[in-house]
């Protein structure tokens, strides 16, 4: 069975003076392009079975503007994750889940995903490597269970930004 994994970094957040990195909310643009992401996502991905967010304000605002409605788990610890956290994050996911949307921050999506990926030279990585801005999905698929996806296992099979 075909695993599917899509990490989105949260969309483009707003800086209001006095406001804690934590408690930022999306900028209008960030709004925006969470709506896209999520049309994106509805449009070409496979449905998402399980949603693991960042608590944080503008991760929370972003998954909520795709419109996904998947069943989430919101964890503290996918703010300011390394990727060996989101991996171990990832390889806990319940094996009736067959995609995945884990939605968080840099550089803790790009990182994750370049380590999860084995195809690092494709069309896809190479774009994803220039660089991974707000609101991007990077889709990588695994052949097999969440528990052994271990880095250099997956197969980065799409990158987009929604613009």
């Amino acid at each position: 069975m075909v695993r599917t994994l899509i990490l989105m970094r949260h969309g483009k957040s707003g800086y209001p003076d006095g406001v804690p990195d934590h408690d930022r909310p999306l900028a209008p643009r960030g709004e925006r392009e969470a709506a896209l992401a999520g049309a994106w996502l509805r449009e070409t991905q496979p449905p998402i079975d399980h949603v693991l967010c960042s608590t944080s304000v503008r991760t929370r605002e972003t998954l909520f503007r795709t419109g996904i409605t998947a069943p989430v788990s919101y964890e503290k610890s996918i703010y300011e994750a390394s990727p060996h956290t989101l991996i171990e994050m990832i390889q806990l996911a319940d094996e009736q889940v067959r995609t995945l949307l884990l939605v968080g921050h840099s550089p803790g999506m790009p990182w994750t995903a370049w380590e999860l990926a084995a195809n690092r030279s494709s069309a896809a990585a190479e774009e994803m490597s220039r660089k991974f801005p707000t609101s991007a999905l990077a889709v990588i698929e695994f052949d097999r269970p969440w528990a052994d996806a271990d880095p250099g296992t997956g197969e980065l099979v799409r990158f987009h930004v929604p613009r």
